[in-house]
């Protein structure tokens, strides 16, 4: 059986930021996964994590799925936290053994000493910005795609030897005719065209 973790890396900020959208596609994805034969495991980091729990989730799964919302262009600082306490700890057991250089083999270069490897992950992204500001060199992000935007995070994952899946996102979440049924539909086809 295939292991996937999903992972809610939403930051709940009352009133404005309540986590019903990243609630909601994380429910789309479970009913995915279960559908397609996955064992699921669940994380919410707004409700506290252990870091020895979230080490043998991350050796148990061999997917991980990231829901975040993007705040003030990056995830939430809860999440960042997240991402640093896990991986720090995961070092010569999960995550990373090395930054894979070697001083008597030149040949291995700055990030190859990861220990994920053949595990993938897919990040799912929700923006206030609407789509048109990526992939276009008049745009705010200035040509940049969604995935060149975030990449820091793929490269934490590339760091430590995970291969990424297409990633997803939510665009204009604020709209007045944001319409939730639609969302959540090209999440399933998302997940069905790439898995």
């Amino acid at each position: 059986m295939k292991h996937v973790l999903l992972l809610n890396l939403h930051q709940k900020y009352e009133g404005f930021a309540n986590g019903n959208l990243t609630k909601d596609l994380l429910k789309e994805a479970k009913t995915f996964f279960q559908g397609h034969g996955y064992e699921v495991k669940e994380t919410t980091i707004d409700e506290g994590y252990d870091i020895a729990e979230e080490l043998e989730k991350f050796k148990w799964a061999d997917l991980f799925f990231v829901q975040s919302p993007v705040y003030w262009m990056g995830l939430p600082w809860l999440g960042k936290k997240y991402i640093d306490d896990i991986f720090s700890a995961g070092v010569n057991t999960t995550t990373y053994a090395s930054d894979g250089r070697s001083r008597s083999d030149p040949s291995k270069t700055y990030g190859s000493g990861g220990l994920m490897g053949g595990k993938r992950y897919m990040l799912s992204f929700t923006y206030n910005c609407p789509e048109s500001e990526f992939n276009n060199p008049q745009g705010f992000f200035e040509g940049m795609s969604v995935d060149e935007a975030n990449v820091a995070l793929h490269k934490t994952f590339q760091f430590c030897g995970a291969a990424p899946y297409p990633s997803f996102a939510v665009h204009d979440v604020y709209k007045s005719e944001f319409e939730i049924n639609g969302v959540l539909s090209g999440l399933k086809n998302h997940l069905n065209n790439t898995l």
